[in-house]
């Protein structure tokens, strides 16, 4: 397969962190450039991460006819925006997430979706120990699938942060909370019913620092999850069936080039002692990412995720943000 010509919206950290090294891993993608709206600053990250082209403006980027594929990290109140225009220059757009700060914003992408491929950067969905876990799910090998429980939180208190600004999109919904959301619609293999949620809000940012949520899938399978920007960094997701219950052990920031585990428990001890422990070979699923998205854009395969999946997860969070306002259940 022809290697597909990328392009790099911005030096933000989660790219030249994870995505750009993963970029360089993949045997279907080709980084050519970085754009920043400072060229000194591009210029400069290039040259560190070995990236042959910087652009002073994103639109320079856009405009070069050699790129074919955009990856979006800019900070949430820009992805929509930037992801519109690249996909009207003929680019391909692989969005960080979430897509957008609302489901009627997301929309908008419908616009280009028949012209180019868009799909939302949920790297989690090509790592093996998700896979591995969404096959004894629907296998029946926990029996039957009642409910999910996931916890992820970090701390950061810097108002510097993106992620403490409310305004542009910062809070743990938008940031980590999507996650728990996307993973149990991966799991379950439809859209919850109705969802209620607990909000907790940093009186000087204004964000929302700490979210509980439980999403009702109907046929008495739920999500219960709790996610938070200020408590004590640690993830985990608890699927409970009426036969066994699978953990996954760090399911969120798996280590890249690292092994994983998960753990299955029949429940006939209460100590653990009935517990068995599968390794998960290592990986880097931002490579696994890239690579599909690069055969997709090739026609090599199908895009794995699309538009309508992106504003399927954005509901989900108007929901939950609904249900902080109104202290009841919200349809979805």
């Amino acid at each position: 397969m022809k290697k597909v010509v990328w392009g790099v919206l911005s030096t933000a950290k989660i790219g030249w962190e994870k995505v750009i090294p993963a970029m360089f891993k993949s045997a279907h993608c080709e980084l050519r450039a970085m754009a920043s709206r400072d060229l000194a600053r591009g210029r400069a990250w290039a040259d560190k991460l070995g990236i042959p082209v910087a652009y002073g403006s994103y639109e320079a980027l856009l405009a070069d006819p050699e790129i074919e594929a955009i990856y979006n990290p800019l900070p949430n109140h820009e992805h929509v925006p930037l992801t519109l225009a690249a996909a009207r220059a003929g680019k391909h757009v692989l969005c960080e997430k979430p897509v957008a700060l609302n489901a009627n914003e997301a929309a908008q992408l419908r616009e280009v979706a028949d012209k180019v491929h868009i799909m939302e950067a949920f790297m989690v969905r090509f790592h093996p120990q998700w896979l591995t876990v969404r096959e004894r799910v629907q296998s029946g090998a926990l029996g039957e699938v009642r409910s999910i429980h996931s916890y992820f939180s970090y701390f950061n208190r810097d108002a510097g942060n993106i992620r403490n600004m409310a305004d542009i999109g910062g809070g743990a919904l938008y940031d980590i909370g999507c996650y728990p959301i996307v993973t149990a619609r991966f799991l379950f293999g439809c859209e919850p019913q109705r969802v209620i949620a607990l909000v907790d809000r940093d009186a000087q940012f204004q964000t929302d620092r700490m979210v509980s949520g439980l999403l009702d899938f109907g046929g008495g399978r739920r999500l219960d999850f709790t996610v938070s920007t200020q408590t004590v960094p640690y993830q985990r997701v608890q699927v409970c069936g009426t036969e066994k219950r699978l953990e996954v052990e760090i399911p969120f920031n798996a280590p890249l080039g690292g092994s994983t585990k998960l753990h299955t428990d029949d429940g006939r001890r209460l100590d653990g002692g009935s517990t068995s422990t599968e390794v998960v070979p290592e990986c880097d699923m931002y490579t696994l990412e890239i690579d599909a998205f690069s055969r997709a854009v090739r026609g090599e395969i199908a895009l794995p995720y699309g538009v309508e999946d992106a504003i399927a997860n954005m509901r989900v969070i108007d929901a939950l943000f609904a249900s902080e306002k109104t202290g009841a259940w919200v349809t979805v």
